[in-house]
């Protein structure tokens, strides 16, 4: 039961790196390239975090895998975040390409052996 408990927690440490990648990545364009210091200071410190938590979740989740789930979901959360914040518009193409990452994350979680369960 506590191997479970340590797997649960390299998932949470997984989204929370996300989360912190989405929130950088978000905050990117308001830094004017790097000449801001707040917005530069939101996106050093959620890159840091990011990649401190993917370090945390690579204990027990794959290389390849927290990588897959990673570009997945943070693309997914960022075209999101730029519809909603940004104004970005999605076309066919951009929702048939989110589809199909959804799809592939689906399939990582739900067939594959090489993920940890």
């Amino acid at each position: 039961m506590a191997e479970q408990g340590g797997k649960m927690r390299e998932w949470f440490f997984l989204i929370t790196a996300i989360v912190f990648e989405v929130f950088a990545t978000s905050t990117l364009k308001s830094t004017e390239g790097f000449s801001r210091l707040w917005p530069t200071a939101c996106v050093v410190t959620g890159y840091t975090l990011s990649f401190y938590f993917l370090s945390r979740c690579l204990e027990i989740i794959p290389v390849g895998v927290a990588y897959a789930i990673w570009s997945g979901l943070g693309t997914i959360l960022i075209v999101l975040a730029a519809w909603l914040f940004l104004g970005q518009r999605l076309d066919t193409a951009a929702v048939s390409g989110i589809f199909l990452i959804v799809a592939g994350v689906l399939v990582l979680n739900l067939f594959s052996e090489s993920i940890v369960h």
